[in-house]
């Protein structure tokens, strides 16, 4: 399923493409730098942001409209009207990456080549619309990206390219998001080429083998001190920087936006040993990071963010909060 080749020039093929955040932009502007003719950009309506609910463009239409390129925003594209205005636009394949909206089949079956979803995952793994944070919450240590040809059913079409990536111990949600925004741009682009000289094979995915990504909840980045210190650093990696991961001290909200897992020091283990549970205890503090026992190990944070405060480092924040060793973090 990997395929490596140089790339080369098509401006023969006609496409429209589909997306909406950052994630699509990688790919937008790669079949753009090899001139392929993007005919239309599909993507999600504007949308209020802030206190001045100003409105304010998707990436992906801000990366068109860079480049001249017509944009189209229906509220619904499966309405008559949206696909009447999307027939106008030639196309030879439709390439969507991270739109939001469910394509009919009537869609799927306008272009004859077909639509290619850039997923950001190795499928059958991580179907959904979270792949990227779930697999570093879950500490798998291989990602990438899916090319696939897309049926009516939810990230379950025939595989067609596939390029995969290391997950790095220090990798965010942030950091692996924009490597895997890049590696979908090469993934199209190479995997084009081959598409129209008949060359990709599909592969039907194995349901068994599968697992979903669900959307991520804010509720998701709550930290339980009773779980291992590895799994609760994967949290917060995975929801950084959104939602983020949070606790609770002296009953205001506390995000915790880098932390390293460790084992806890003999000396701090046997004091421990005097407490039934000792998960959420304070167990250190120095003046570069404070270390709280988990169910196995503990967390040093060495960067947070107190309710109502700027998120700032474990050093600037220790100067104006005088956390104690014995206090508890949580609910």
């Amino acid at each position: 399923m990997l395929y490596m080749m140089r790339k080369r020039k098509n401006k023969n093929m006609k496409i429209v493409f589909m997306g909406t955040p950052d994630f699509a932009v990688g790919a937008l502007e790669a079949l753009i730098e090899e001139e392929y003719e993007i005919t239309a950009v599909v993507t999600q309506p504007d949308k209020a942001k802030g206190r001045s609910k100003e409105l304010q463009f998707p990436p992906v239409k801000e990366c068109a409209l860079r480049h001249g390129i017509p944009v189209l925003q229906p509220r619904r594209i499966k309405t008559p009207e949206a696909i009447a205005e999307l027939a106008q636009y030639e196309a030879d394949v439709y390439i969507v990456a991270a739109f939001g909206q469910i394509l009919s089949q009537e869609i799927l079956d306008m272009p004859k080549l077909g639509c290619l979803n850039i997923h950001a995952s190795l499928l059958p793994k991580y179907r959904g619309a979270s792949p990227i944070q779930h697999v570093i919450i879950d500490g798998e240590e291989e990602t990438g990206v899916t090319i696939m040809q897309m049926n009516a059913g939810l990230d379950t079409g025939d595989m067609l390219y596939k390029k995969a990536i290391n997950i790095e111990a220090d990798d965010t949600f942030e950091t692996l998001h924009d490597k895997l925004m890049v590696l979908g741009g090469e993934a199209i682009t190479e995997a084009l080429p081959l598409l129209e000289a008949g060359r990709l094979k599909p592969e039907q995915q194995n349901d068994a083998d599968s697992c979903y990504a669900p959307i991520i909840e804010k509720s998701m980045g709550q930290v339980d001190f009773t779980k291992d210190a590895i799994v609760i650093d994967r949290l917060i990696r995975g929801m950084n920087p959104w939602p983020s991961a949070y606790t609770f001290y002296k009953g205001k909200q506390l995000k915790l936006w880098h932390a390293i897992p460790v084992e806890i020091s003999s000396k701090n283990a046997a004091a421990n040993t005097e407490q039934p549970d000792t998960s959420g205890i304070v167990t250190s503090v120095t003046k570069d990071y404070i270390e709280v026992a988990c169910g196995n190990g503990a967390i040093r944070i060495y960067e947070l963010q107190l309710e109502g405060k700027r998120r700032m480092t474990t050093h600037d924040f220790l100067l104006g909060v005088k956390v104690q060793v014995g206090e508890s973090l949580g609910n």
